[in-house]
């Protein structure tokens, strides 16, 4: 096996071999009941007590589709701009495993009900490349396998192992991609780019949260190599179930290296499975990969084929939300950013946060600033993510309104912040328990105006003299007294006023 120490560096791999991918990400839909039975998909209840006859594969039982599965597979295929099948089936995959108690899978095989689309993605520096799709398809999730006894978790090892059927029959859509060429050395970003993307898209529709680390949305990263300037691809191995964008892009670099390394010795590689582990950024052999004919596919001889009309299809389409891409470049127009500056929102996962304090009344200038400035600092500090923090977006536009009110400066603003996190209220109450109000009332500020000049002789002479400069150190006195709450514009002008000097 390709230890971590066998690997050869990533650049020596690029030098020889072309990598391409093949990217298939399963996503599960939202409905409140699985694919083909009456079930709740509802997370978290005991183990088996949302099963049924049909997902549990009784003899007899008969499935029935669900609707809005069929409509989220849809839109799901018009988002990725494929064709929509005039007529398509489900088939019945068939393997033997615990997970599976009907001994098959009710899917698709040669018949999808959205083929031949693509999906532009950006890379972190704004390039745009684009990801064909082969297919999107639909089909129901496995149930859930859980081995004990054992010190890695897995089936080798383990004394005995639980299945809980619960999640036996959601819905699920797998999205296929076509081979993906060209991304040379930015191909681990490329992917990872991709299941971003798609990520997002899915969002947008509303038929899925896809939360990676809940296992909404998975993808299997098929990765092989060639020599350069051959065309026949290399053999392919399929790192599954990888839950995280990161570990996308680390599983893809990790196997360019792994099968360079292969390669370099002599070796073949296998067409096999590969299991992700995170804690490493490296991946171990499963199984030997079956082809698709060793699943035995047929056509489900008990569900009717589906043929959605083109007035239904099109009905979709028209209430389509505008898709994440077309919506970031609006905002980059509207805002007046760069796309970097927006690829930077989106790494901070900022994007929703920002707009939605704009909605809330703050300036697109400001939502930016709070959220990409001290919240993204605290969100760091505290190892969670942005929308995580204890702090909503209308609460931003309400700090962001009293600084633009003059009741708030940046300094007592980043206060009122730190009082919001932790616990103390809304930023009104922050201000009030915290005495945090600016200080801009002349009969306040002229006490410590005279003080700051009486203070400081040298400097006071220096500013009626024309260096009108250096009134910044006397301001600075002045805002040290007042805690930072006094209003250092009107500070200013008071000193000049007081020294018989003119701002021009």
């Amino acid at each position: 096996m390709t230890t971590t120490t066998d690997l050869v560096s990533y650049e020596d791999a690029l030098a020889s071999y072309d990598p391409v991918m093949g990217l298939e990400v399963h996503v599960e839909l939202g409905t409140k009941t699985k694919m083909f039975c009456g079930c709740s998909t509802e997370l978290g209840q005991d183990a088996n007590t949302q099963t049924c006859p049909t997902c549990l594969g009784m003899p007899g039982a008969l499935p029935v589709v669900n609707a809005i599965g069929i409509e989220s597979a849809i839109k799901i295929g018009l988002a990725l701009n494929c064709e929509i099948a005039e007529w398509c089936r489900f088939a019945r995959k068939n393997y033997f495993y615990p997970d599976m108690p009907k001994n098959f899978q009710t899917s698709q095989y040669d018949e999808p009900i959205a083929f031949d689309g693509y999906l532009d993605v950006q890379l972190e520096d704004g390039e745009t490349f684009r990801v064909q799709i082969e297919r999107a398809h639909m089909e129901e999730d496995t149930g859930k396998s859980t081995h004990v006894g054992g010190a890695t978790g897995r089936i080798h090892g383990a004394s005995h192992s639980l299945l809980d059927y619960n999640r036996a029959g959601i819905p699920l859509i797998e999205i296929v991609t076509k081979p993906i060429e060209g991304a040379g050395e930015r191909a681990p970003e490329v992917a990872r780019a991709y299941v971003r993307e798609l990520r997002e898209v899915i969002k947008a529709l509303g038929v899925s949260e896809a939360r990676m680390e809940m296992g909404q949305m998975r993808c299997d990263v098929n990765l092989s190599l060639r020599p350069h300037g051959r065309e026949k691809f290399g053999t392919r191995s399929e790192t599954k179930n990888v839950n995280s964008l990161r570990s996308v892009e680390r599983a893809a670099r990790f196997e360019i290296q792994r099968h360079a390394a292969v390669l370099n010795d002599g070796g073949t590689i296998i067409q096999e499975t590969r299991h992700f582990h995170e804690d490493t950024g490296t991946t171990t052999s499963g199984r030997v990969k079956e082809e698709a004919e060793d699943y035995r596919y047929f056509p489900e001889p008990d569900l009717v084929p589906i043929a959605p009309s083109r007035a239904w299809v099109e009905e979709i389409r028209a209430g389509l939300p505008e898709l994440p891409l077309a919506r970031r470049n609006r905002l980059v127009a509207e805002w007046g950013i760069t796309a970097l500056d927006m690829q930077s929102i989106l790494n901070a996962g900022a994007l929703d946060l920002i707009v939605a304090t704009i909605d809330a009344g703050a300036d697109a200038a400001s939502a930016r600033k709070w959220w990409m400035g001290e919240l993204a600092r605290s969100a760091n500090e505290s190892g969670v993510a942005l929308d995580e923090l204890a702090i909503t977006p209308v609460q931003v536009a309400r700090v962001a309104e009293l600084v633009l009110k003059g009741d708030l400066n940046d300094k007592l603003a980043r206060q009122v912040i730190e009082g919001v996190l932790a616990g103390e209220g809304g930023p009104d109450e922050v201000v009030d328990k915290r005495g945090l109000k600016v200080v801009s009332d002349d009969s306040a500020l002229g006490t410590a105006v005279d003080e700051a000049i009486a203070g400081n002789p040298g400097i006071a002479d220096k500013i009626r003299g024309g260096k009108v400069a250096a009134a910044g150190a006397l301001v600075g006195a002045v805002m040290k007294a007042t805690r930072g709450q006094a209003d250092a514009a009107r500070v200013k002008e008071l000193i000049l006023e007081k020294l018989g000097v003119s701002e021009g």
